[in-house]
């Protein structure tokens, strides 16, 4: 006989499905056949297979240890190991990580190996889950990024974070910044609201401002960053999370990313390729911000977690030809307001006079002085 502990990792899932993944050489049918049998019980009790596991039940097989070898004996599978400066933020519930360009976020075939590895390596070596475990739970990704965009993308440890972490995803409370470089000079913000539908067939998307068949509305919003001659640096909010959605709205928009070779300009690519070695698309999931929560992301309350700028991104930025940015043009007109308001003091004498100065406080205190 051996007994399981269901752990707060395990927790949450159905029977048969951990009795899968405990026993993967063994048929669904002759579990079942087991539970009528009560030669598997929970808690010393006879349950059907749907039953929701809970933290703390005691899990009964009725097996001979030669049987138990038999049903459960998998070759042990060798993960990479994440480097620990990639990680953003961990707690006992969540792991934030810093993917970079070129790490795909989840395996497109089995042969790939993907961040989904890397996170499991990095697990097991910290000693947070044991190889026992991952038959039963696989901590993976919870949001993807493009092969050859980086940054911010969130995994939980155990199945309640990962039912949470997707939850707010889905609800679109969490909000999701982005940074990009793109074609064109941008002075102002806007909002977008269109329709994106996916050829899967092609792996790309097409946006249109109407709907079509089998098309999902997606919104974007962005702001300019900072201004260049060869584009500008958006900040860019991804508030629905389709494929692709950043990288075609921009280019429908007229504004295509540097280096996106699917959506973007081959001309300007180029450009960017010969000068500065640009080989990936511009695009960095830079910040997210947590909504108020409780239970397994209650540390994530209200946090702010940024992913910085990968050195390659930044060291082209220095060196392309700048103009003002946002935070620089907000001071510039400040003080001009300044001087005329003393101007008036001066040469009127008086101090009545309550010129408005525009508050640039909404600008991020991390903008980035490129």
């Amino acid at each position: 006989m051996k007994e399981i502990i269901i752990r707060e990792s395990e927790a949450g899932q159905r029977l048969d499905k951990f009795l899968n993944r405990c026993l993967p050489k063994a048929g669904k049918s002759f579990l079942y056949k087991m539970l009528r049998k009560k030669n598997i019980v929970l808690n010393d009790k006879k349950v059907a297979g749907k039953k929701l596991l809970q933290c703390g039940d005691s899990l009964k097989i009725f097996f001979s240890k030669e049987t138990m070898y038999k049903l459960s004996a998998v070759p042990a599978k060798k993960y990479p190991i994440l480097e620990q400066k990639y990680v953003l933020y961990e707690d006992d519930n969540v792991l934030i990580v810093n993917k970079p360009a070129g790490m795909l976020s989840q395996k497109a075939k089995q042969s790939d190996v993907s961040l989904t590895e890397y996170l499991r390596g990095y697990l097991l070596k910290t000693g947070i889950v044991m190889s026992e475990a991952l038959k039963v739970f696989q901590p993976g990704v919870c949001n993807r990024l493009d092969l050859n965009t980086s940054g911010i993308v969130l995994s939980g440890k155990h199945l309640t974070a990962v039912r949470e972490l997707s939850l707010i995803l889905k609800k679109c409370t969490i909000k999701k910044y982005y940074l990009c470089l793109v074609q064109g000079n941008i002075k102002e913000g806007r909002k977008m609201s269109d329709y994106l539908r996916k050829n899967p067939k092609m792996n790309k998307v097409s946006i249109s401002h109407f709907r079509k068949e089998d098309s999902f509305c997606i919104d974007t919003s962005y702001e300019p960053f900072a201004w260049y001659e060869e584009g500008t640096l958006l900040k860019v909010e991804l508030i629905t999370g389709k494929t692709h959605q950043i990288r075609s709205h921009l280019a429908y928009a007229g504004h295509p990313i540097a280096g996106d070779v699917k959506y973007g300009k081959q001309q300007y690519n180029q450009t960017f390729k010969k000068a500065y070695g640009l080989q990936r698309q511009f695009l960095h999931a830079w910040q997210v911000v947590f909504p108020e929560m409780h239970g397994s992301l209650k540390n994530l309350s209200l946090k702010t977690i940024t992913a910085p700028l990968p050195n390659q991104l930044e060291k082209i930025l220095e060196q392309l030809h700048r103009q003002e940015n946002l935070y620089e043009k907000k001071q510039k007109e400040n003080s001009k307001e300044n001087k005329e308001k003393n101007h008036w003091k001066r040469n009127l004498g008086r101090a009545t006079y309550n010129i408005h100065c525009p508050d640039s406080s909404y600008i991020d205190s991390e903008i980035f002085d490129y």
